[in-house]
Formats: structure tokens, C-alpha cells, sequence
């Protein structure tokens, strides 16, 4: 079993775009921050947390790596629906104001 966050595993970042790893970048710095802070004041009661932390913090950085490097596949973006139907009763609108 290996040790860090049960929703950071290799296979659940590969279903991850991009901008999402880098949110969870920003929130595992942040944490690790945050028990550094708690362990330096003694206030930190699981220290094996910092190493978990610290490996959810590596496997991002390793995904984001072979991402650029083409080792692993790119997930795309979902496809953004765009309100087709707002934009033609707009159109519409317009028409019938010029007649």
C-alpha cells in the first residue's frame, strides 16, 4: 500500500485535466505549509502526515512531467456546451426590431 492520499493514486490523476492538478498542487503545498508550521510549534499530532503529503506532492509533479514528455496521455477538456438558443431568440430579437 503505498503511503499518501487516497484520492491522489497515479491511476486517478491520469483522469485529471491539467488546471485540476495544479489547484491540487497549490492545496498539498499549502498543507504541507500549514504541518510545518503545526510541527514547529508542537502542535502537529500525525507526523507521518508531512510524508504523505509530501509524496501526493511528488506524484502531481511526476504526472505534470510526463504529461509535457508525452509518457502519459493528455486528458481533454470536457466540451463546453454553449447556449446556441440564447444567441439565435438574441438574433431573432434584433431582426424583428429592425423590421
Amino acid at each position: 500500500m503505498s503511503i499518501g492520499s487516497k484520492n491522489l493514486t497515479p491511476a486517478d490523476l491520469d483522469s485529471i485535466e491539467d488546471s485540476v492538478l495544479v489547484e491540487e498542487l497549490k492545496k498539498a503545498k499549502e498543507e504541507l505549509f500549514n504541518l510545518r508550521f503545526q510541527s514547529a510549534t508542537g502542535q502537529l499530532e500525525s507526523h507521518g502526515r508531512i510524508k504523505a503529503v509530501k509524496r501526493d506532492i511528488a506524484r502531481i509533479f511526476t504526472v505534470m512531467r510526463e504529461r509535457e514528455l508525452g509518457i502519459r496521455a493528455v486528458v481533454a477538456p470536457a466540451p463546453v456546451k454553449k447556449a446556441a438558443s440564447k444567441s439565435k431568440a438574441a438574433a431573432e430579437v434584433v431582426e424583428t426590431e429592425e423590421a
